[in-house]
């Protein structure tokens, strides 16, 4: 298992994950394009690849100008081995190096991201968007659970 830098040639890799997943799946695959995923990575901040024999099985990306993670998925095959604990503990260290702002993220209720984030120390922050649970970060509560 590799974990690294994304980098604009694991777009299409990442768009398989993405559109792989079982549960916050996109209603349309075409609203996340790959020139998104070009400017998450490159301008607006961050992501990280999980790699088994040369193929990307999970990614995260942090957005540091809306202050968000962008994305965490797993490839289905590959979930409960402990890949998404490190893509998000990887991209929350890097962001807390950045900058020590609240990060937020959105996921839908009742599903195994919302059990992930909640086991993980984020807060419920409200709601977001189409009835997702909307949780925060703070910079003292991730340091704390270092």
């Amino acid at each position: 298992m590799i974990l690294r830098k994304a980098i604009v040639e694991d777009i299409p890799q990442i768009q398989l994950v993405r559109n792989m997943v079982k549960e916050n799946m996109l209603s349309d695959p075409a609203l996340v394009t790959d020139k998104d995923c070009e400017e998450y990575l490159t301008k607006r901040g961050k992501g990280w690849v999980c790699e088994i024999d040369k193929r990307i099985v999970g990614f995260s990306i942090a957005d540091l100008k809306d202050k968000n993670i962008w994305a965490l998925f797993v490839h289905p095959e590959f979930e409960k081995k402990g890949i998404g604990k490190k893509l998000h503990d990887i991209m929350l260290q890097w962001y807390f190096d950045k900058t020590k702002e609240t990060v937020w993220l959105s996921t839908a209720p009742h599903t195994r991201a919302e059990k992930f984030y909640r086991r993980a120390g984020w807060k419920e922050a409200g709601t977001h968007g189409k009835g997702e649970i909307k949780f925060g970060m703070n910079y003292i509560d991730w340091k704390n659970k270092l």
